[in-house]
């Protein structure tokens, strides 16, 4: 089984003088998690798509996903951890409750505030994390690879290596594919795209406006 996992569970303090994270700040009409949420949706793939919301948002969380896409059955909102990867080891331990996981179960990790993310990058990363194991999505840099997101992984690989690293190694971590370079396992690289920006700061919101308009015409 595939399992979106939509990363919301930060506060977004670089945002500046909001009193909301920036994952709920609208654009055009509409939040930006929920523009995220939209790219998933059509992918028939996805058995479900997890949205990870700080505990003191998800009544809030769950509204917008109603307002916005209806009574919708594919959509669970759970509580985020209280870093980035306790974020995803939560939602692989719900999978395992609801579902079970096998050595095949795959998690398509992805930032809330990444709205522009295209649906061939999704299914690139969904075909590499199975024949893979695990991928990174990256567009090239001066010298080497400048992260994006998704990052997808086997959920049962990950979450093993997760559990076998140490509280010090846990320490350093900076993402998810981190955890299997640390293992000394390969993680494959997916090609992204300049415009798949993450928005953190005041500026990302004009970009992000800007983009949207381009989608529309």
């Amino acid at each position: 089984m595939i399992f979106a996992v939509i990363l919301a569970g930060g506060t977004g303090s670089r945002m500046g003088s909001t009193d909301m994270p920036k994952q709920f700040l609208e654009i055009k009409g509409k939040p930006i998690l929920n523009h995220t949420i939209e790219k998933f949706l059509p992918n028939p793939r996805f058995e479900k798509i997890i949205v990870l919301s700080p505990k003191a948002w998800i009544g809030h969380t769950k509204e917008l996903v109603r307002k916005h896409t209806g009574k919708n059955n594919k959509i669970a909102v759970i509580e985020g951890g209280a870093t980035r990867n306790d974020t995803i080891m939560n939602a692989i331990n719900y999978i395992d409750r609801e579902y079970g996981l096998d050595d095949d179960t795959v998690i398509v990790t992805h930032d809330s505030v990444r709205p522009f993310v295209t649906h061939r990058i999704i299914d690139e990363n969904i075909k590499t994390a199975l024949s893979c194991g695990a991928c990174d999505t990256v567009i090239p840099a001066t010298g080497m690879y400048q992260g994006q997101t998704p990052q997808s992984f086997k959920a049962k690989l990950l979450r093993d290596s997760y559990n076998s690293l140490t509280d010090d190694e846990k320490e350093i971590l900076t993402d998810a594919a981190k955890i299997l370079v640390m293992k000394g396992i390969k993680v494959k690289l997916v090609q992204g795209e300049t415009f798949n920006i993450k928005i953190t700061y005041p500026y990302d919101l004009k970009i992000a406006r800007s983009l949207l308009d381009e989608e529309t015409e």
